[in-house]
């Protein structure tokens, strides 16, 4: 048997051979391939690259590399100690080196973890905010690109700029959803907003903050003096329109909602103008509120107005109805209002 060593080989790697007969006329055919031979494990010998640290929270450092490339791992169960130690003057020393199970090296500073064959989430990227309302405020982003250290999720932090960033709030999103929907903001108040993936490792780098300035609150005032006009089952609805302060979202219309008393359904319609004609579709008692309409939400409530409907019948508002009791004390509502015929005898 013929034999020939190759060498400078990589460790834990997996190779085939061919075989080709040469002379000094050519070189023939290459031989089918050998069946596949994996070198030895041995350890690292590449070291994790641009170490460095920081933008934690309190009592925390977020720690990065560049990883090493799969070709330089050289064994079975691959992943990263990160050592660490206070130091005195010579703050901010970092170090870090590759390990697996076999010739693995011991490490003598204060404290490490041991983070195999995983990594902490990469950063999210084109993270931006838009303010929606008074209170809420979309927040977008794109995720990290899938592999090693894909996240489980992502979690949004938001502060108020006049506070500490360890004082706001956060909120998680699952999987791989890249938007979330913060609520229950102050309005016209200036918010900025981080984003960064977790998994089982831990969080990832946070992603530079952005900044989003809720709108200003809708208008404190209801509308008022609500007048309408009943024509069997038609009615025709007004009101004063409403004039917003200068720390208030300005009126762009209103929101009328008309539903059926001892029901939940609302029927709604939106206007710009200070009026609206309603049909009532079915008799019974009608409840119609109005409510304004601004870029900081929908404002206050006016008082419910209380419609009556009989066909052929017209009223309007400042027409009330009573209750008298007849025989068998059997209640009957009666309108106090003229009665005038649809059409002449």
């Amino acid at each position: 048997m013929e034999s020939a060593v190759a060498v400078e080989l990589n460790p834990w790697v997996e190779y085939e051979f061919r075989v080709v007969a040469t002379n000094a006329i050519g070189t023939g055919d290459p031989s089918a391939p050998s069946r596949a031979v994996r070198t030895k494990e041995a350890v690292p010998s590449v070291a994790p690259a641009n170490v460095s640290g920081g933008n934690g929270r309190r009592h925390e450092l977020v720690i990065s590399w560049e990883p090493v490339s799969e070709e330089f791992q050289n064994g079975e169960g691959f992943g990263y100690i990160v050592a660490f130690r206070a130091t005195g003057r010579a703050a901010g020393r970092r170090r870090c080196r590759g390990v697996q199970q076999q010739g693995r090296r011991p490490v003598q500073q204060s404290g490490h973890r041991l983070l195999r064959g995983r990594r902490a989430p990469r950063g999210p990227s084109g993270v931006s905010a838009a303010s929606l309302s008074a209170s809420e405020i979309q927040v977008r982003w794109r995720s990290s690109n899938p592999g090693p250290g894909r996240p489980w999720g992502y979690e949004v932090s938001y502060w108020k700029d006049a506070e500490r960033e360890d004082s706001g709030q956060k909120v998680r999103t699952p999987g791989n959803e890249t938007s979330v929907l913060l609520t229950g903001l102050e309005g016209n108040s200036l918010y900025l907003i981080s984003v960064k993936g977790y998994n089982s490792i831990g969080h990832g780098p946070p992603s530079n903050a952005v900044q989003a300035r809720t709108k200003k609150s809708p208008p404190s005032q209801p509308p008022s003096n609500l007048m309408w006009i009943q024509e069997g089952n038609n009615v025709s609805l007004s009101w004063e329109p409403v004039r917003s302060m200068d720390n208030e979202s300005d009126v762009i219309g209103y929101k009328v909602s008309l539903r059926q008393e001892g029901r939940s359904h609302s029927q709604v319609i939106r206007t710009q103008n200070p009026s609206a004609v309603l049909s009532l579709p079915e008799g019974g008692t009608y409840i119609i509120e109005v409510q304004t309409l601004s870029d900081g939400g929908e404002g206050a409530t006016s008082a419910p107005v209380r419609v009556l409907t009989s066909s052929g019948v017209r009223a309007k508002s400042g027409q009330q109805s009573v209750i008298i009791q007849s025989w068998g004390s059997i209640w009957t509502p009666l309108l106090l209002a003229p009665l005038v015929p649809l059409a002449p005898w």
